[in-house]
């Protein structure tokens, strides 16, 4: 600080003595984490040794019960960014809170300031959970009563396999004692209900009319088998004794924690690690952005009551919100805590009833009929017909909603609301109101995309499908039955297609906006295809945009956008057969094109020196490639020398030297990101 650094990066505890060590007055100090250690003797000689200096704080906690102080030592708010405003960015979703309390007399206790102390500390010793209590007295008999957490396990159990978005989930416990308890109870329920669910369905399974419903009910409640649970609480001295005195071994729960990345495991969303039981480690300070819910039994307050709610508000795919589970009755610190820390602009709060959810679903809903009512289609028509009649209903839905691209996109926003919005009300009993609705808005939905290839590109070279088949439709009793590969992708082979028939059929189709999407997906499909392979293909791609943006414009009807379509999968059939007629492999007509697009006019004999070139640089590249090579300095300057040589050697003399060293940057590129270490071998 003496000297004229730019920056300078340091802790609070190197200010040791009040000495000075500048006084200009151009001095910004940027102070993390701006409370406790700002308000002490550190803190004195810091601003003893830079008397000039402008202090400016960043916190997250500026209001800690009893050192409110943050304010008269910084000077007041510059920027304030608090939970309501992230939620209204998209930074992080909404939280909903349910109140499950256990009906055992439990009230959330008037705890003194020295008992939340106690319950706050980073993890308790056993002097301190004896200390915990002794002050707590009856309210702890109480929270940790044997009948209650066997209640409250079995609740979580039936909730955490009966939501609608299956995140992972916190069990929050008092102490590290409580926390080993309900790990042992809730995967002692955890069994039962399993082995109840494969009961009834091996029995369902053996009545040839069981309900389909059902069977499919009970199949998603099988994930119990799946899901993996952990104990996850910091070391202490003689916990073994400790939980052995309880009936407890903690043994292979610690050996899983030094012996296994939980941690990394439980942010995996794909990893069958789903449920954990903490006690402090893990509230403050770790993300899993899939994790969903919150089973909260522990008292808490202020900033670490938020600090813990926060670990179900990180935005992931498919979680519309978080959803906190109160064991504890911690309502009334809860909403202190908003006021304190999360309230937005007009005290709006980012944590809210369950129950707003159902009226948000409600809305959803009502909005989602009237959307489908302005394009003709009566959703209530649909959710009471039965048999047939429904099926035929849901097919005319699906013609009119399909198609063009901006109405289908507008309907399936709305169904993805009202179907992000079911999930999360789940497992809540009221949710049984707007089942009819939402399922038939997703039976609609999810044709829709199964037509447009909505589900993912398909991949045409696993394409069975014949030509006749191509506008068929098979309908059963049960709903539409569509030939695909197993993905619900729908499968169309552009090359089997006799274009003449099909315009034909199209002319006689009483189903003109499926039959165009269900083309256009066939195209899109072979489009990702042919690019992949070939990225020099780009502007079939831009024609295919422009195609289908003249038609939502209203520049072309259905039928001239279907005929011109048809023209277009004829170019692409002979595009992909191109490399035959030019008598080259798939790879080497992509070196061929990155030469030749754009490139000089050529000559018949020209043209035959540049394919030479392409087959022989492709033949001395993958000769050249080693094991991780991309890493490698010395290899990538290989590859590049290589590219160079055979451009230099072999292309025609019309290539000027600006348009040689285009090419070779163009080719070492498609090689960097194409030509993996396999194909050295």
């Amino acid at each position: 600080l003496r000297g004229n650094h730019r920056y300078v990066f340091t802790l609070i505890q190197e200010f040791l003595e009040p000495e000075m060590l500048s006084d200009r007055p151009d001095i910004i100090v940027l102070t993390d984490e701006a409370h406790r250690s700002q308000y002490d003797t550190l803190a004195l000689n810091m601003r003893a040794s830079l008397p000039k200096a402008m202090f400016l704080a960043f916190t997250g906690t500026p209001l800690i019960a009893g050192e409110e102080r943050t304010r008269e030592v910084f000077g007041d708010y510059v920027s304030i960014y608090d939970f309501q405003q992230s939620v209204e960015d998209g930074a992080t979703v909404p939280l909903f809170y349910e109140n499950r309390t256990p009906e055992l007399h439990l009230k959330n206790p008037d705890l003194n300031e020295d008992i939340y102390a106690l319950i706050e500390e980073a993890e308790l010793d056993e002097d301190a959970e004896k200390q915990l209590e002794r002050q707590l007295g009856k309210q702890y008999h109480i929270i940790t009563r044997d009948d209650r957490l066997e209640k409250v396990a079995k609740d979580i159990v039936s909730h955490f396999v009966g939501r609608g978005f299956q995140g992972k989930a916190m069990v929050v416990s008092i102490d590290k004692a409580t926390a080993l308890k309900m790990y042992v109870k809730v995967r002692s329920h955890w069994e039962a209900e399993t082995a109840k669910v494969e009961k009834e369905l091996m029995k369902l399974k053996s009545f040839k009319e069981s309900d389909p419903e059902r069977v499919r009910f009970l199949n998603d409640r099988l994930a119990l088998k799946s899901t993996d649970m952990a104990l996850i609480v910091s070391p202490a001295q003689n916990e073994i004794e400790q939980m052995a005195k309880l009936g407890f071994d903690i043994v292979p729960h610690r050996k899983r924690m030094h012996t296994e990345a939980l941690d990394e495991k439980f942010k995996d969303p794909d990893d069958p690690l789903r449920l954990v039981f903490v006690c402090a480690m893990w509230l403050t300070g770790f993300d899993a952005p899939s994790c969903s819910t919150i089973y909260l039994d522990k008292p808490m307050r202020n900033h670490t009551l938020m600090q813990t709610i926060a670990r179900a508000n990180r935005v992931f795919p498919g979680k519309h919100s978080g959803l906190i589970v109160d064991y504890a009755n911690v309502f009334a610190s809860l909403e202190k805590a908003l006021a304190i820390y999360g309230a937005g602009k007009g005290g709006a709060t980012p944590v809210r009833d369950k129950a707003e959810l159902l009226r948000e679903l409600r809305k959803a809903l009502q909005e989602a009929r009237e959307f489908c009512a302005t394009q003709g289609v009566v959703l209530a028509d649909a959710e009471n017909a039965s048999g047939l009649d429904r099926v035929r209903l849901i097919g005319e839905a699906v013609e009119m909603l399909i198609s063009p691209d901006p109405l289908r996109k507008q309907f399936l926003a709305h169904e993805r609301l009202v179907r992000m919005l079911f999930q999360a009300v789940k497992p809540d009993p009221a949710v049984l109101e707007f089942a009819s609705s939402a399922y038939c808005l997703g039976i609609i939905a999810d044709e829709i995309r199964l037509r447009t290839g909505g589900a993912g590109p398909s991949d045409i070279s696993e394409v069975l499908s014949k030509v006749n088949e191509l506008l068929d439709e098979s309908i059963a009793a049960d709903g539409f039955q569509i030939s695909d590969d197993g993905t619900g992708r729908p499968l169309i082979d552009l090359a089997k297609i006799d274009f003449e028939k099909l315009a034909q059929r199209f002319k006689q189709s009483k189903k003109k906006n499926i039959d165009l999407e269900r083309l256009k997906a066939a195209i899109r499909a072979q489009l990702d295809k042919l690019i992949r392979i070939n990225k020099t293909r780009a502007d079939y791609l831009a024609k295919f945009e422009e195609l289908i943006e003249s038609y939502n414009s209203g520049s072309r009807s259905i039928e001239e956008l279907f005929e011109e379509l048809l023209t277009f999968s004829r170019s692409l059939n002979e595009e992909e057969q191109r490399h035959v007629r030019e008598q080259l492999t798939d790879d080497e007509l992509t070196v061929f094109d990155i030469l030749t697009r754009p490139g000089p006019e050529l000559s018949a004999e020209e043209r035959e020196e540049v394919k030479k070139v392409a087959r022989q640089l492709l033949r001395r590249v993958k000769g050249a490639v080693v094991l991780e090579w991309r890493e490698k300095a010395q290899a990538r300057a290989q590859i590049r020398l290589a590219i160079e040589d055979e451009l230099d050697e072999g292309l025609p003399r019309s290539y000027s030297p600006e348009l040689y060293k285009q090419k070779c940057s163009a080719v070492f590129e498609h090689v960097f990101e194409s030509l993996s270490d396999a194909k050295a071998a």
